[in-house]
């Protein structure tokens, strides 16, 4: 008898949890712990554990629910289109640093164009993790 009853729980699949929206949720929402919840369902590609989820940007809508994937979620915006940011050009020892208009929203590296307000030309650069866009980032990083 005891065989059985500890046979039948090996064979037993153990119970997932899946992480769900507890409201809907807007896309480009910072996820904070009163966004989501844990049910004792295994829902198809769901994330498992809320603590991953903290902190991160939704992509998309995400409705109450709804289970929450990790493509769904992203890195939170660091700029976003319109706002003026500091343009940094670094070689060597030499820096040099202006103000520019960000012609697009993104996250800590990602490319994004940017109008120099001083000379009015668009250029591309790297978000960095201070907000600032980095023109040249990719030389500047080469190993």
């Amino acid at each position: 008898m005891l065989r059985f009853a500890l046979f039948a729980l090996i064979a037993t699949p153990a119970a997932a949890d899946s992480v769900v929206a507890t409201r809907t949720i807007r896309a480009q929402t910072v996820i904070v712990p009163e966004d989501l919840t844990l049910v004792a369902a295994e829902l198809g590609g769901a994330l498992q554990d809320p603590d991953a989820a903290y902190g991160l940007e939704t992509r998309v809508a995400i409705y109450a629910g709804r289970p929450v994937r990790p493509e769904d979620l992203g890195p939170p915006t660091l700029v976003q289109r319109n706002q003026t940011v500091t343009l940094v050009y670094a070689s060597g020892a030499l820096a040099i640093s202006t103000e520019g208009r960000a012609l697009a929203r993104g996250s800590e590296g990602d490319t994004v164009r940017v109008i120099n307000l001083a000379s009015r030309t668009t250029v591309s650069g790297r978000i960095g993790p201070d907000g600032a866009v980095y023109v040249g980032w990719d030389e500047m990083n080469a190993d």
